[in-house]
């Protein structure tokens, strides 16, 4: 996949998150414009989301899908915290047991999506969710780590 096309298909993933009417009112951009920016149609090709479009619509959305994908290109990993844990981290411990948890929730979730042979969009975007949440958890786990060492 391109870099443009992985840009894209985020910057879809972005509007479809806050709602097109919505994306429309938060910008002040038409359905069209909107759908310009995510388009794969050649003639839209170098049509990408301006830098305030995103900010609006990131800030509606309950993910930062475009912020996530140009951190994704650079090798980056983003500490996003969208979801709290039931408890917080009391040490490595209890970082262990939630790292367990959430790997187990990933293994259900992959079990349920290859369960037909083939992982689809929807699927794939629950596994993402999944393995966000133990990035999570490992940088907690880092952290702890880092406090006990010094």
């Amino acid at each position: 996949m391109s870099v443009a096309s992985y840009l894209k298909k985020h910057s879809e993933a972005l509007v479809k998150d806050v709602g097109i009417e919505a994306a429309c009112k938060l910008t002040g951009k038409s359905k069209a414009t909107i759908g310009r920016y995510y388009s794969d149609s050649e003639e839209h090709d170098d049509r990408f989301m301006p830098i305030d479009v995103v900010a609006a619509l990131e800030s509606a959305s309950r993910f930062p899908h475009v912020t996530s994908a140009l951190a994704d290109l650079r090798g980056i990993t983003l500490s996003y915290d969208a979801e709290k844990r039931n408890a917080p981290s009391t040490g490595i411990n209890s970082d262990v047991v939630a790292l367990a948890q959430r790997f187990g929730m990933l293994m259900a979730e992959y079990n349920q999506a290859i369960g037909d042979g083939v992982i689809s969009v929807n699927e794939a975007k629950r596994l993402l969710r999944e393995t966000l949440a133990i990035q999570q958890v490992l940088l907690e786990m880092k952290l702890n780590l880092e406090e006990e060492a010094s």
